[in-house]
C-alpha cells in the first residue's frame, strides 16, 4: 500500500524519465485546451470576437509580424522589435553585472569599502525603479540611455549585494593562507576569491533577468518607436489580441532560452557549484 501511495502519479517520488516529461508537459497541454475551447465557444457567438483569437488568426500574426515585411516601415516587425529590445536589454545587464561585480567583491573584502557602499546602495536597492522612470527620461533623454539606466538601476543592487554575501561565505582561512604564502591584496581578490564567485554572479544575473524583462518593457511602452513591449502597447489600441500573444509568447521563449543557455553555462563551466549548493 505504502509503495502504490510512493508512485501516485509519481508525485510521492523521483518518477521515470518518461513521467516527468508528462507531468511537466501536462500544465501546458491543459492550458493550451482551455484556451481552445473558451476561443471556439466566444468565435461560436460572434465570429469577429477580438479577446480570444483562434488558432488560424495567431499563426496569421505570426506570419505578417515575422515573415513578411511591414509596407509602412520596410522591416519584418518582429525580428526588428527583439533586436531593439535585446539590445537595450543585454547593455543593461552586463552593466548591472560588471560594475555590480566589481563591487560586490571588493566590499565583502574590503571594511572600509563595505562601509562607503552599503548603505548607500541598500538606498538605491530600496527605491521602486518604475517609480522614477520619468525622472531617468527626463535627466538621460527617452532614448536608449533612460531605458538602460532603469534596467541597470533595477538590477544592480541585487547582483551587488549578492555577489557581497557570496564573497562572505567563503571560508576565511582560504584567504588567510593565501596572504600566509605571500599573495597581496589583489591576487587574493582576483586569483584566490574571483574564480570561486564567478558561477554565483552567473546564477544572480539569471534570477535578475526576470526584473530586467519588466523594466524593460515598461521603459518601451512609455517612450520608444520601437521595441517588443513598444509594439505590444501599440496594438492594444486597436485589441490585436492575435499579435499581443504572439509577442507574449515570444518574450516568454526568449526569456526562458536566456535561463536555460545560463544554467546550462554553469553546469558546463563550474560543475562544482551546483555540488556545492546540494551539500
Amino acid at each position: 500500500m505504502r509503495n502504490k501511495k510512493i508512485w501516485f502519479f509519481g508525485l510521492y517520488a523521483d518518477p521515470p524519465v518518461l513521467l516527468r516529461v508528462i507531468l511537466a508537459l501536462l500544465p501546458f497541454v491543459l492550458l493550451a485546451v482551455l484556451y481552445l475551447a473558451a476561443s471556439n465557444i466566444r468565435h461560436a457567438e460572434n465570429p469577429h470576437d477580438k479577446l480570444l483569437p483562434t488558432v488560424s488568426k495567431i499563426v496569421k500574426a505570426i506570419e505578417n509580424t515575422g515573415f513578411k515585411k511591414n509596407k509602412r516601415t520596410g522591416t519584418y516587425l518582429l525580428w526588428h522589435d527583439t533586436l531593439a529590445s535585446l539590445k537595450r536589454l543585454i547593455i543593461g545587464i552586463m552593466s548591472s553585472a560588471v560594475i555590480g561585480f566589481v563591487l560586490g567583491l571588493n566590499m565583502g573584502l574590503l571594511p572600509g569599502i563595505n562601509n562607503l557602499l552599503m548603505a548607500f546602495i541598500t538606498f538605491i536597492a530600496n527605491i521602486p525603479p518604475l517609480a522614477i522612470l520619468p525622472i531617468l527620461f527626463i535627466s538621460f533623454g527617452v532614448d536608449e540611455l533612460g531605458k538602460v539606466m532603469l534596467i541597470f538601476l533595477g538590477t544592480f543592487p541585487l547582483i551587488t549585494r549578492d555577489i557581497y554575501l557570496a564573497v562572505k561565505k567563503i571560508p576565511e582561512e582560504n584567504i588567510v593562507k593565501a596572504l600566509t604564502l605571500g599573495a597581496s591584496q589583489t591576487a587574493v581578490i582576483y586569483r584566490v576569491v574571483y574564480p570561486q564567485v564567478i558561477p554565483r554572479l552567473i546564477e544572480t544575473v539569471r534570477l535578475s533577468l526576470g526584473s530586467a524583462w519588466l523594466f524593460l518593457i515598461a521603459a518601451e511602452a512609455i517612450a520608444s518607436q520601437s521595441g517588443l513591449g513598444y509594439r505590444i502597447f501599440l496594438v492594444r489600441r486597436y485589441l490585436s489580441m492575435d499579435i499581443i500573444i504572439v509577442y507574449v509568447c515570444w518574450i516568454t521563449f526568449l526569456a526562458f532560452l536566456a535561463d536555460f543557455m545560463l544554467r546550462k553555462l554553469i553546469s558546463y563551466k563550474f560543475p562544482w557549484y551546483n555540488l556545492q549548493r546540494s551539500n
